[in-house]
């Protein structure tokens, strides 16, 4: 999931120290409209009780999750929407016990904790921030820690999980995942600035585990694993881009800048579409949301291949 290429987005030009002012209240102005978007279409409680013929509990949901293949012992990346699943007792409490309870202490459950606060404000989009404020959330936000750092975007499920006794967070300030299980310490561990999102990520250590992708009532656009695919591949109009974030580095706060690769999310619909396709893969059921299982080296594997066939421009 990527925070900073939404298809639409807000664009401010101050053109002259005259108009300053006045586009920075223009800018609040469209902030209030953004918001009130994002509320507007947001689901409320009553619409996904209104949704739900039944309400999921912890029984009903490990049921689903058998029913779609997960079992003890597996090695599981998870995005997910709380909404999608219906009404639940408990929860993403339920949700998450539910999953444990499946995959057993045997077993490993990730998911992805991204801080898109924690990044260069010039890079903002959704909203984006005055150019004058950008030094100062340079020199006072702070600093990167795994145990405090909000998530953003990236739902109640996963706020509640990165929370969870016994649940490693790595320590990558901006795309960190947290892990919980047998092989929650390999995966987290040594999430270097310049691995990102690829080799030696924990995406890539849940490739070596030969895991598998859980995508509950949320689409490719979300799966974070094409991503390890993104770094492998080589494909035209490849480009790493700089990154910084605020970090705590011997007791001392400092704002550090690193060279990642330039991420996408445009064609990962295609993508799954395609990959879906050619392996007759039908979508299974939690609750009343659609849920894909899908084993996240086969998926990785096919996606070298095609950003390499398929992404022909910059």
């Amino acid at each position: 999931m990527c925070i900073f290429k939404e298809k639409q987005s807000i664009n401010l030009v101050f053109l002259s120290k005259k108009q300053k002012l006045l586009s920075q209240k223009f800018f609040l102005f469209l902030i209030i409209l953004t918001t009130m978007g994002i509320e507007h279409h947001k689901k409320s409680e009553w619409d996904v009780v209104k949704s739900t013929q039944h309400p999921n509990t912890i029984t009903s949901l490990k049921q689903d999750f058998e029913s779609l293949g997960i079992m003890s012992g597996q090695i599981l990346i998870m995005h997910s929407s709380l909404s999608a699943i219906g009404w639940t007792v408990g929860g993403p409490v339920a949700v998450i016990k539910a999953l444990m309870e499946t995959l057993t202490s045997k077993g490993t459950l990730v998911m992805p904790t991204f801080s898109g606060d924690n990044t260069d404000p010039s890079n903002w989009e959704n909203p984006p921030v005055p150019e004058s404020w950008w030094n100062i959330i340079r020199n006072e936000m702070p600093p990167y820690h795994p145990e405090i750092t909000p998530t953003r975007g990236m739902g109640v499920i996963v706020d509640i999980f990165r929370k969870w006794p016994n649940v490693i967070r790595s320590h990558h300030p901006t795309s960190s995942f947290a892990a919980w299980g047998k092989y929650a310490e390999f995966i987290t561990e040594n999430h270097e600035l310049i691995t990102d999102l690829g080799e030696d990520s924990p995406l890539a250590r849940i490739y070596e585990l030969n895991g598998k992708i859980l995508l509950v009532g949320v689409s490719h656009e979300n799966n974070s694993s094409l991503h390890l695919a993104e770094y492998r591949s080589d494909y035209q109009g490849k480009h790493y881009k700089l990154n910084s974030s605020a970090l705590q580095i011997d007791s001392e706060r400092k704002w550090i800048e690193w060279k990642e690769l330039n991420l996408m999310t445009d064609d990962f619909e295609q993508l799954g579409a395609d990959f879906e396709s050619k392996t007759n893969y039908n979508p299974g059921k939690v609750g009343i949301a659609d849920v894909r299982l899908l084993s996240q080296r086969e998926m990785v594997d096919f996606a070298v291949k095609w950003f390499k066939e398929n992404r022909k421009t910059v």
